[in-house]
Parts: structure tokens; sequence; C-alpha cells
């Protein structure tokens, strides 16, 4: 069932949620999912959204701001056969979207979590704007920007208790793979390596992750790609290592002294992430630790960048120049 409301407002909105709740009986939504969308993605975001409440019944409230310089508010209702809960889309342009917060509060589930996932653009501190303020967990992605690696270290700079990303959503799977392999395999690790393409956010960020948990040097490698294409743990029996095919869909997965195995390791589209994430609503403090590293990581690098830079040479002065004044003793400032 489809509700069309032009013109209205965030009570208009309310008494329609609210009558359309006595209709159909108790609702078991367990969380709201505000989702702060651009109008180019509201297709691929509905459809995400729509997956995820199928394992997370919620009440989902998508924002998306329009170009009218005119103050409006626009709504959709969507709910019954197909749809997990209500979808309500809601469109406001014009000074109304710059309050946003005074329109989503009033349709906030009462008594239960609140979830803001910004599935492009994101605020550089999510906890500070005035919808991620409204939640208990906020949601980037990264990859939405037009540089995820800049966008990733901007997002640890600002890291609040509740805020995660979805690059490190993406890194579930090799994170589980990894853990595995150090539990079956008890050795001590002497190095790592991580192989992606350039400049790749997940990759930076396992890098870290596996910095900070093993305590040990981790080096990148560039690759093809796409993505993480391998990681590699260095014992003195021989290496652990992960390495994906070229489809992304398969690994080959090796640990000392045993036979070579072909794990799954399939690339995961927007819908499989988001879902994952919405399965915790408590603080990510492994994610919070992982990005410390990656900042002092690249701090580090910036450093040895700056080391490795040759002093400019100095100038050498003219027959004809005189030779610099001076520099006068210390006195009181001109006045």
């Amino acid at each position: 069932m489809l509700i069309t409301l032009k013109h209205t407002t965030s009570g208009q909105i309310a008494s329609a949620l609210l009558r359309h709740r006595r209709a159909q009986g108790a609702s078991g939504l367990v969380f709201t999912l505000v989702v702060v969308a651009e109008e180019r993605h509201y297709a691929k975001v509905l459809e995400a959204c729509i997956e995820a409440g199928r394992e997370h019944p919620s009440r989902i409230l998508i924002v998306v701001r329009g170009r009218s310089t005119k103050s409006v508010l626009d709504a959709e209702i969507l709910s019954g056969e197909g749809v997990p809960g209500s979808v309500i889309t809601l469109r406001m342009s014009g000074e109304l979207a710059d309050h946003g917060e005074s329109v989503v509060l009033p349709l906030l589930l009462p008594d239960s979590p609140v979830v803001v996932w910004w599935p492009n653009s994101s605020p550089d501190k999510p906890a500070d704007d005035p919808i991620g303020a409204l939640a208990t967990r906020r949601i980037t992605d990264a990859s939405g920007a037009r540089n995820p690696l800049e966008a990733l270290r901007i997002r640890a700079r600002y890291h609040s208790p509740g805020d995660t990303d979805l690059t490190w959503t993406r890194l579930t799977p090799w994170r589980a793979l990894l853990a595995a392999a150090v539990d079956q395999y008890p050795s001590r690790i002497l190095e790592a390596t991580v192989e992606a393409a350039r400049d790749n956010a997940p990759a930076e960020l396992m890098s870290a992750w596996l910095q900070g948990r093993l305590d040990v040097p981790v080096s990148r490698k560039n690759t093809r790609g796409p993505g993480i294409t391998g990681v590699r743990l260095v014992t003195p029996a021989g290496d652990i290592s992960v390495i994906r095919d070229e489809e992304g869909v398969m690994a080959e997965y090796r640990v000392p002294g045993q036979p070579k195995r072909t794990v799954a390791l399939k690339r995961r589209d927007i819908n499989q992430l988001i879902t994952e994430e919405l399965r915790r609503m408590d603080a990510d403090d492994i994610f919070e630790d992982a990005t410390e590293v990656l900042l002092k990581r690249h701090r580090a690098a910036l450093r040895q960048a700056t080391a490795k830079q040759p002093a400019a040479p100095a100038r050498k002065r003219k027959a004809h120049e005189a030779p610099p004044a001076e520099t006068p003793p210390p006195g009181p400032d001109p006045a």
C-alpha cells in the first residue's frame, strides 16, 4: 500500500502512520532507521532498506533533499505485502531541508534505538550532525566519497562511540578467515602484507587492524585489484595466506603444513552490508581501535615522506648583489 502526502507536515505524517498501525495491528518494529540519501541514489537505497527490513523489521525514514528553494515537505508511506515494517520517504526542500531533524524527530519509534545511515556523502562529524545526533548508531560509507581513503581518515579523525563505516563491514569475511587461520595455526607472526589496488580504503583499514591486533609490521603491496586481492601473515614455518581470485568469488587459503583449500570470499553488495551492520546496536570498539592505528600509520607515512625529500639548495649570491643585512639586536617593538 502506498500513501502519498503532498505539502504535508510531520504531524500529518505521524497521524497517517498511527491510523495505518491501528488498521494493521501490532507492528513488532525493533528500531528506527533514518537514511539520508540523494535523489539519484534513491532507488538503490530503497531496495537496500527493504532487503534489510526483512531481517530487521523497522520503521525506515528515507530523507531526500529537493532542489527547490521553497520550503516543502512531501511524503510517501510504503507498507503492506512485500514491505517489512514501514518505509516513509520524506522529500524536503528549501529552508526546511536545513532543519530535517525537526521533521524526523516526531516520526521516531518511541523507546527504541535509532540508526542513521548515509549511503553516499556524509558529514565529517556524524555525531555532531543534527540528524546524526538523534541516533545511537551512525553508519557511513567512505566508498561513496570522491576520495574514499581520505574520507575514511576523516571518519577516523572525528570518530565517536556508535560510529562505523561500511568499509569496515566489507572486511568481515577477511577478518573471519584470518582469525580462524591464526587460531588453527597458533604460531608467532613475524610480519604481514596486504595486497590490494593502490589507495584502496578497505586495504588500509585491514592493515591497521592487523597491526593493532598482531603488533607486527604490516606492509602494503599494490596490485591491479580490484579491491583487496590477498593477505599474507609470515610465520617461522611459512606464510598463512588468503589470496582472492580475479573474479572476486573464491579464495585460496593456505596454512603451513596443511593442504591448500578453496574458500568462498565473494564481494558483497550494499544490501548485504547494511543488513549485517544493523545486527549490532552497540559501539564497535575494535573498529575504533583500528581507526586509531589507521591515523598513526598515516602520520608515520607523512613523516617518512618528508624525511626523504631533499633539502632545497641554497641560492648563490651574484657578484652585484649586496650581502644580506645583519639582524638587529632585539629591541622594543616599533610604535
